[in-house]
């Protein structure tokens, strides 16, 4: 066997499951769960509809780069979103199974083993960065996200020795799980450093539909052309229809940006085998071509936000992020309890789950930037994440 496959950990709802596992839910209540990022709304008509229109596409095999028109599709909401020349569909856009795999298989593609280099890694973070860095034979290194900042990771603080073996640095904006979104200066002094050492810069973009305003969060793609960086080069950014469009059983995402990664990316897939069925192409057209749905999507996020702060902030240190749907919430400030402690009592006191901080993080420069932080994900219908909410308060109050 792969013996890098004994440096992997356990991923973080099995943490979760093993926490809980001596732990019986008070049954006076009906289990509610905020730990796991899925989305719940319903699944739009448009997606639906064009799934059933389109089932004949079950009898063939899909190609890799999947068909012009997903791909046209895709690159005409990139030019409308982040207001960016329109992407060319046969060499800067390749689709995916949503995001998840494409963040693996693209440091696959990206690393070189025998380099034993370096991946640069937000902390806290999506746990794919950390096992696609194991796999691909290189090291994580984690820059941890500061409170203080707004949960922006000091890339200053890097050592040039780090930079110099750096083959690859992930990013999430909005990030999972502080909901921090980078800024155009930010994005700038990381390009730089990316001009500087070479390495590739994959921006996770997942959450970037799911905001509170009329703002709508940079993308890498638009942070690089508004700096004139025309190519995207060593850019890559990737997105789903998983939360935009509350379609994660779909697995139906893409990765794109600079023409000569995504030639070496696509050869990799060519031999990885993740084809998209053309029946899920033809339904990913129809969400990608839409943005009513969107829009009606994001309006139940800000609802369901503006409700519950208030009821949180009394009991808990937590803010409104930038964007995304989830809460990033300290709770030993006002309760004395680790992260651990108040995820396993509020489960077995009021059959709520959400998710300990230090699940999502690594201890990193001394400390555990999720350590006495939860996540609280936003993601059930409105009534259903107040009941939550409701609950959590009651626990705390009678801490």
């Amino acid at each position: 066997m792969n013996p890098l496959l004994g440096r992997l950990q356990s991923y973080p709802f099995e943490k979760l499951r093993q926490l809980f596992a001596d732990t019986s839910p008070n049954p006076a209540y009906r289990h509610i769960n905020l730990g796991i990022g899925e989305p719940r709304h319903p699944t739009p008509d448009c997606i639906r509809q064009a799934i059933c229109d389109n089932l004949d596409g079950l009898a063939s095999y899909p190609a890799t780069l999947g068909q012009e028109s997903f791909r046209q599709a895709i690159a005409a909401w990139l030019m409308r979103r982040y207001n960016i020349p329109l992407p060319d569909a046969a060499t800067q856009i390749v689709p995916t199974m949503g995001s998840r795999e494409a963040l693996f298989s693209l440091a696959q593609a990206v690393l070189d083993p025998a380099e034993h280099g370096i991946v640069v890694c937000p902390n806290p973070f999506y746990q794919i960065y950390e096992g696609a860095a194991l796999l691909g034979g290189a090291e994580p290194y984690f820059v941890n996200a500061d409170p203080a900042s707004n949960f922006n990771c000091d890339y200053d603080s890097v050592p040039d020795e780090i930079w110099n073996r750096t083959r690859l640095l992930y990013l999430c904006s909005p990030a999972n799980p502080t909901g921090a979104v980078l800024t155009l200066e930010q994005w700038k002094q990381l390009f730089a450093l990316s001009d500087r050492y070479g390495f590739v810069i994959a921006s996770d973009e997942c959450y970037s539909e799911i905001y509170f305003d009329d703002n709508a969060p940079l993308g890498g793609l638009e942070a690089a052309h508004r700096l004139g960086r025309d190519g995207y080069p060593r850019l890559v950014m990737l997105s789903s229809l998983s939360k935009r469009s509350n379609a994660p059983g779909m697995r139906s995402g893409f990765v794109a940006g600079d023409a000569a990664i995504m030639k070496q990316f696509l050869l990799y897939r060519t031999y990885h085998g993740s084809a998209m069925s053309q029946t899920i192409q033809n339904a990913s057209i129809a969400a990608w071509n839409d943005e009513t749905h969107v829009i009606g999507n994001r309006a139940k996020y800000q609802a369901k936000f503006a409700a519950a702060l208030p009821l949180l902030q009394p009991v808990m240190d937590v803010a409104m992020p930038d964007a995304s749907f989830y809460f990033w919430a300290d709770v030993f400030r006002k309760t004395g309890l680790s992260d651990t402690q108040f995820a396993q009592r509020l489960y077995a006191e009021y059959n709520v789950t959400v998710l300990p901080g230090s699940y999502l993080a690594r201890t990193a420069h001394g400390i555990n930037p999720g350590d006495n932080r939860i996540r609280i994900a936003l993601v059930a219908e409105q009534e259903e994440c107040l009941e939550a909410i409701r609950r959590i308060t009651d626990f705390t109050g009678r801490l």
